[in-house]
């Protein structure tokens, strides 16, 4: 499986903004945003210019980064949300946010999407009580997400409850169980993702 393994905290810097990559640190002053609050490398301090298509990569790349995935797996979400009726970048946004990685870390099973997939690779999570060990499986509404039973990972998603802000409304949690049930399909207003999708889609349509 094909995974970025550069720096998380180089990332936010080059957005410019807390992504949020590595869970409890992003809220400490260890941040790196908090620490530089400049772009990394050499010429990091200097002056950029702010073309159009600049700003349009770079929002690009913030929401690749944002939810973890390579460059041609994003692009193939992209031509998915294109083929869907209704509007582009709700539809791609939707997706991403269906990934099961991503709903664990919306539900709070897990403080970072990088935790969350190595929970879903190492097997500890089912899908209506059958196993599933792919971050990238979209789930459906109705379906219903579980802790497997005896599992030594329970501690850790415990303490990542902790850390665990509002619920989305789309998603209902059970975090005494560990269980979780998708309602129905997240709407735009419920993204929490700092994120212009349109910008992503005027990029992909040149």
């Amino acid at each position: 499986m094909a995974r970025d393994t550069s720096p998380q905290c180089k990332q936010c810097r080059r957005e410019g903004q807390k992504l949020f990559l590595k869970g409890e640190r992003c809220l400490t002053d260890k941040c790196g945003v908090e620490r530089r609050s400049y772009p990394p490398g050499e010429h990091g301090r200097g002056r950029m210019k702010q073309s159009e298509y600049r700003v349009q990569l770079r929002e690009k790349q913030k929401a690749r980064r944002y939810y973890g995935v390579l460059e041609r797996q994003f692009h193939g979400y992209y031509v998915k949300a294109s083929r869907q009726p209704g509007i582009t970048g709700e539809n791609l946004l939707a997706l991403l946010e269906c990934r099961l990685d991503n709903v664990l870390v919306r539900l709070g099973f897990a403080a970072s999407r990088r935790q969350a997939r190595q929970l879903i690779r190492h097997g500890h999570w089912t899908v209506n009580g059958r196993r599933v060990n792919i971050p990238s499986y979209q789930v459906r509404p109705g379906e219903v997400i579980a802790i497997k039973a005896d599992t030594p990972a329970t501690q850790v998603v415990r303490d990542a409850t902790e850390l665990t802000g509002q619920i989305p409304a789309w998603l209902q949690a059970d975090h005494e169980s560990l269980t979780a049930k998708v309602l129905r399909k997240p709407e735009r207003r419920e993204v929490a993702a700092p994120v212009q999708e349109q910008l992503i889609v005027e990029l992909y349509s040149k």
